[in-house]
């Protein structure tokens, strides 16, 4: 199939569905490393907070170096199952073995479990960097609509988010019930399994579920120039070097950094700093569901009415002065105790609003990169779909990564007891632990929103780029 065929069609719920299913597998990867790591290997295992963090800053780097390799590779390959899918099938396994491997840890001093996490967290990045980036490069090969791209990645994001919340609320509503809470290692050797099973199950649920549409999927274009280094990172740097991906890349790696440094802190605050219980932080889990749900509704409705650049802003602008509100106002002695019965509802219903608002605007941000294919396509006639979507594979672990590092840092900064029971950590390391995160929360993610409003292709622009490219095929073909 030559490129821009058949794209113009709407794609089917069903299709959605199948396509978006896979996102749970990134998901669970991703829950677990958000709320569960630093906690995991600070708390239970032992390992120091910041040790952790540089664990996975180091293979943060390594992915700087593996990811784009892999989209190029992902776009210039030829097999009779297309592009894509043979990355797909073929990284079921080495993710679900890995990720298996990372909540089993030997029993080892610290230098041996800072090696051991370095190397299966590198593992774990680059086996799924090989299933998510083919598979979100598929969202503009299946259509060129510039509304239904934010649809398809709603639908995504619904399944990442609801894959990782499911296995975060079996955690606290089965496997951390025990007398030892969510120190108990056992239960995340437990978790470990069925996570394992889980995300390689939905990679190939979503492999087969878009088997069928390899016929109607582009393929590469012959230029007749050997493959060289020179040639594969001179195409590489053509390809990012545009002013509005180079916009949009930094504006969803500070949206990471933002979100995995509230992820990795998240069961502390709730659990220490608000000192809610786990059931009440049981409750609060499942509520994600809801705000997944609401995220997928809005995020396409507010990019009909909108446009993607201004509905990212404006939703931007609500969730992330919200989100840190509740602590900054608890620093000035504006909410309510802990304890109080009004404390749990309130915190809890912003919570909601908030997140849902957030889910909104990955959504819109990341259907934005599907709007840079025809744009580069136009300027150097190449389809680049699995580069750019390697950028956002890549940002989105920067969440593990320079949030995670964010986070350990903060705690062995203000010297947070390791394994200490809620009632037993001085109200002055609380204070320090909130002055820190709030302001540097909001600071990030108002960094971002300043670096989406250099984002220039918009919807018109988009249809145009679309009425050169088939001007441009009319014109090859007579």
């Amino acid at each position: 199939m030559t490129s821009g065929e058949g794209t113009a069609t709407r794609p089917s719920v069903w299709l959605k569905l199948a396509h978006g299913s896979g996102a749970a597998a990134f998901g669970i990867k991703n829950g677990g490393f958000d709320y569960f790591l630093l906690l995991f290997y600070g708390t239970v295992i032992g390992l120091e907070p910041g040790l952790v963090g540089l664990a996975i800053l180091i293979a943060l780097v390594i992915d700087a170096i593996s990811d784009p390799l892999v989209g190029y590779w992902s776009d210039n390959f030829r097999s009779r199952w297309g592009r894509r899918h043979p990355f797909m099938y073929a990284a079921a396994l080495p993710v679900a073995l890995s990720y298996f491997l990372l909540w089993n840890p030997p029993d080892w001093g610290q230098t041996g479990l800072f090696i051991y996490l370095t190397l299966i967290a590198v593992l774990i990045r680059t086996f799924i960097t090989f299933y998510e980036t083919p598979s979100s490069a598929l969202i503009p090969e299946i259509t060129a609509d510039y509304e239904e791209r934010t649809s398809l990645q709603s639908y995504r994001l619904l399944f990442g988010w609801s894959g990782g919340n499911l296995m975060t609320i079996v955690m606290f509503g089965v496997l951390l019930t025990g007398p030892l809470g969510m120190r108990d290692r056992d239960a995340y050797a437990t978790y470990g399994i069925i996570a394992s099973v889980l995300i390689f199950a939905t990679i190939m649920i979503s492999a087969l579920g878009t088997h069928h549409k390899i016929p109607d999927l582009h393929r590469p274009v012959e230029t007749g120039e050997r493959y060289s280094v020179a040639r594969v990172f001179r195409e590489m740097i053509q390809t990012l070097s545009e002013k509005s991906f180079v916009a949009l890349f930094f504006a969803t790696m500070l949206f990471a950094v933002a979100s995995g440094l509230s992820a990795a802190l998240a069961f502390l605050m709730l659990n220490y700093f608000w000192g809610f219980s786990e059931f009440q932080i049981f409750i609060w889990t499942c509520t994600v569901f809801l705000s997944a749900l609401l995220g997928f509704l809005v995020a396409p409705w507010t990019t009909r009415r909108l446009g993607k650049k201004r509905a990212t802003i404006v939703l931007g602008l609500l969730a992330f002065t919200i989100q840190p509100m509740p602590v900054l106002l608890r620093l000035a002695g504006l909410m309510p105790e802990n304890g109080d019965p009004l404390l749990f509802p309130l915190v809890l219903a912003i919570n909601v609003v908030d997140l849902s608002l957030i889910i909104a605007v990955q959504a819109v941000a990341f259907s934005m990169i599907a709007d840079l294919v025809e744009s580069n396509e136009v300027r150097t006639g190449r389809r680049s779909e699995g580069v750019y979507y390697a950028a956002v594979t890549f940002t989105r672990k920067t969440t593990q990564g320079l949030g995670v590092l964010a986070a350990g840092l903060i705690l062995s900064f203000i010297d947070f007891p390791e394994g200490a029971e809620p009632s037993s950590v001085s109200q002055e390391v609380l204070w320090q632990l909130g002055a820190l995160y709030a302001p540097a929360l909001l600071a990030i993610y108002l960094a971002a929103l300043f670096c989406i409003a250099r984002y220039r292709i918009d919807k018109a622009e988009h249809e145009e780029n679309l009425r050169r490219l088939a001007a441009a095929r009319a014109a090859a073909t007579d």
